[in-house]
């Protein structure tokens, strides 16, 4: 039978260049898909060329061919490299004057850059003849590529099957720009009389273009996809979503993470390897983490955090009970960057407490590991959480999660109060609730039965096996 192909198309990808849960999901589910579906799909990648591109992972690139790309009145080269890695065939599109520069996004021409790597992406699928029968894209910097599809390429028989995804990863971002200027024929190279596809409240969003071109929506866990229905979550999106939902199109499912990646028994990063017939060795990491990051080595509960400073991660309600948090026998770390006030903030209680909280303004993946290792407990309070992987880290190397109930959040920990609970959880967004589940976790730290909640937490799966099996049937269906 022949193979059926899948082309992911995504701005970020670890282990290649990553700044967060996108990159790790792409480095991560191609390969699942094709082990899960015995080789019944070929999973291809593509993916800009960043100047950033990881050392080690630039010399196992091979240049295939490089021609002009138009995108409205200019013409732009096109770099096509190649490399398999861990099964996954990935190509890159190289633009030295779009993509040689510090950050992934972040610059005034950020419409520009992804609208070039969009239609780039087509052409090289044109160009190698690697026609897919589904292009599935991942957040707004792809979101023209359904979009192109409609507009530039409907003519084309080779596209006249082809299916398109387009999953929401996080729908705050959603590539946002102006219409002045003719801005939507001079960047985009789109004609005017498609502008609806993209006009939104007086804008042009590139995210609606997508869900509007797109055969199937989804979002990364099954919560987090019912809650942006509602304008609390959806950033103006909500009309869109609703439309979308009503048409079938929507559906959420819940992220994993890679379990070679994240793996206490193989660790490099943490100093005493161990699972869940050996979390004795978890106590070494404990006093290692204390003595690196300046606490005292003690037998109390240490929380950690990892996560960026910003109010919807939940920093906001926190911040107005964390000092009452700590006047409790306990250890606090926070790893991350973010907001100044936030920033500053906690930095002021580690001068106050400098015996109970360290905040470490950085972002160090190697810290992180010995944070998910070493701490007792792991502190999610976040205002809202499309999926959430850090929940999941953190229960592999059995650091017990403590949770606000929302997206990927809700689908994932259940409190302990449950029989299937494995963590701690608070609903609202009162600094009193978020202190009771703290206060409740602690409690129960000097039970007899932690060891046990440690060992049921590090047993819950949270690998891809089940979700990319969920893909595949989606695959099927929508191929049918």
């Amino acid at each position: 039978m022949k193979k059926k192909r899948i082309a992911f198309v995504a701005s970020e990808c670890q282990p290649f260049f990553t700044s967060g849960g996108l990159g790790e999901v792409i480095g991560s589910l191609p390969k699942r898909l094709i082990s899960e579906s015995n080789k019944e799909f070929e999973v291809s990648v593509y993916l800009p060329l960043y100047a950033s591109i990881s050392k080690d992972m630039a010399t196992k690139l091979k240049f295939i061919d490089s021609f002009t790309v138009d995108l409205s009145w200019r013409k732009q080269y096109c770099g096509i490299y190649q490399c398999s890695y861990k099964g996954v065939k990935f190509y890159f599109i190289d633009n030295e004057y779009y993509f040689k520069r510090d950050k992934l996004y972040g610059y005034f021409d950020d419409a520009e850059r992804f609208a070039f790597f969009s239609k780039a992406v087509i052409e090289v699928i044109i160009r190698l003849k690697e026609y897919p029968n589904i292009i599935h894209c991942h957040d707004w910097q792809t979101g023209m590529v359904p979009v192109y599809l409609r507009t530039h390429y409907y003519y084309k028989n080779e596209f006249k099957q082809l299916k398109r995804i387009f999953t929401i990863h996080n729908i705050e971002y959603q590539g946002i720009f102006s219409q002045d200027n003719n801005f939507i024929e001079d960047v985009f190279g789109i004609d005017k009389n498609d502008s609806y596809l993209l006009e939104y409240h007086g804008m042009l969003n590139i995210m609606k273009g997508a869900i509007e071109t797109s055969n199937i929506v989804s979002t990364v866990s099954p919560s987090y996809a019912e809650e942006i229905k509602d304008a609390a979550f959806a950033h103006g999106l909500e009309d869109i979503i609703k439309k979308a939902s009503l048409e079938g199109k929507v559906l959420g499912i819940l992220n994993g993470i890679d379990y070679e990646f994240y793996n206490p028994e193989t660790d490099k990063n943490i100093v005493s390897k161990f699972n869940s017939d050996n979390i004795e060795n978890k106590k070494i990491n404990k006093t290692y983490l204390q003595k690196e990051i300046g606490l005292k080595e003690k037998n109390v509960p240490l929380i950690g955090m990892v996560t960026r400073l910003v109010a919807h991660k939940g920093l906001n309600i926190l911040s107005k009970c964390c000092e009452q948090i700590l006047q409790k026998d306990l250890q606090m770390v926070i790893l991350g960057t973010g907001d100044e006030y936030f920033e500053n903030f906690f930095k002021d209680l580690e001068n106050k407490y400098p015996d109970k909280i360290k905040t470490i303004l950085a972002f160090d993946q190697g810290l992180a590991r010995r944070i998910y290792a070493g701490c007792d407990l792991f502190l999610m309070p976040s205002a809202s959480e499309p999926c959430g992987l850090s929940q999941m880290i953190a229960s592999r190397y059995g650091t017990i999660p403590m949770v606000r109930v929302t997206g990927g959040l809700k689908d994932s920990i259940k409190d302990f109060s449950l029989e299937c609970g494995n963590g701690y959880t608070f609903e609202g967004m009162e600094p009193n609730s978020l202190k009771e589940m703290v206060f409740r976790a602690l409690d129960d730290y000097k039970n007899d039965d932690w060891n046990n909640k440690i060992k049921k937490v590090m047993q819950i799966d949270f690998s891809w096996d089940k979700s990319a099996k969920v893909y595949l049937d989606l695959y099927k269906k929508i191929l049918m």
